[in-house]
């Protein structure tokens, strides 16, 4: 690891639809790139991280720091940003910190003391869902269906949908009319600020959380309970 005065941390998120890249120096934003179309993630994140990279007048050895959104989400979208953020910080010799996804769409948030439920549209009234308060996670993330997560919900105070809340506000205020909701994308400004001091991790075992299964590998499972479990290939 480098010894630096200021830390420049490059971080991103391709977790989902959205790309959000932001360099930072400390918890001070010099740059960021946000891309809310669909893409694909593994043609523009590199070009884009040049592109920001060059538009500061930096270097890629000037970095000291990868923060990546490592989970969960789109399963290309994390393979992407999981592989480019170990080949950065291996080639360049710097560190490397993974964040939850779901904190990436929390972290702008103005009232921090709320109880905020990011989530993810994980298809088939299915949700990926985190739990916030005052910046730290209160619960383990959870793939959840909409209406078992709102009836787990359905005692706590002060309670914020963040994130892919669109498709699901309808089942949501029938559950929880109490509930707010605010649209949000990924921050990855927030994620270098909140990785400032975290330890590092080892660049070799780095690996994405899926938290769920992919439909593939969960059908192959569900067809072969009694095969032998030495004969499955992630």
């Amino acid at each position: 690891m480098k010894k630096v005065d200021k830390m420049k941390i490059l971080a991103f998120d391709t977790s989902n639809k959205t790309l959000s890249l932001a360099i930072l120096e400390d918890d001070q934003l010099l740059g960021e790139v946000t891309l809310n179309i669909k893409k694909n993630h593994s043609i523009s994140l590199m070009p884009a991280i040049d592109f920001l990279v060059a538009s500061l007048d930096l270097k890629a050895s000037d970095l000291d720091r990868i923060v990546v959104a490592k989970g969960p989400g789109s399963y290309t979208g994390l393979r992407v940003a999981v592989a480019t953020a170990k080949m950065l910080a291996y080639s360049l010799g710097i560190d490397l910190v993974g964040l939850s996804s779901l904190q990436s769409l929390a972290v702008s948030y103005k009232d921090q003391s709320a109880y905020l439920v990011p989530i993810m549209d994980a298809r088939r009234k299915n949700v990926y869902a985190g739990f916030y308060q005052e910046g730290q996670a209160v619960r383990d993330e959870e793939h959840i269906a909409i209406t078992e997560l709102c009836a787990k919900l359905s005692q706590t105070e002060n309670v914020v949908f963040l994130g892919e809340v669109d498709a699901f506000q309808e089942d949501i205020k029938a559950l929880l009319p109490n509930a707010k909701f605010q649209a949000s994308l990924p921050s990855a400004y927030g994620l270098g600020k909140l990785a400032v001091h975290l330890q590092a991790e080892d660049v070799h075992a780095f690996e994405p959380n899926y938290l769920k299964k992919v439909e593939a590998e969960e059908n192959w499972l569900k067809n072969n309970q009694e095969a032998n479990s030495s004969d499955y290939i992630k």
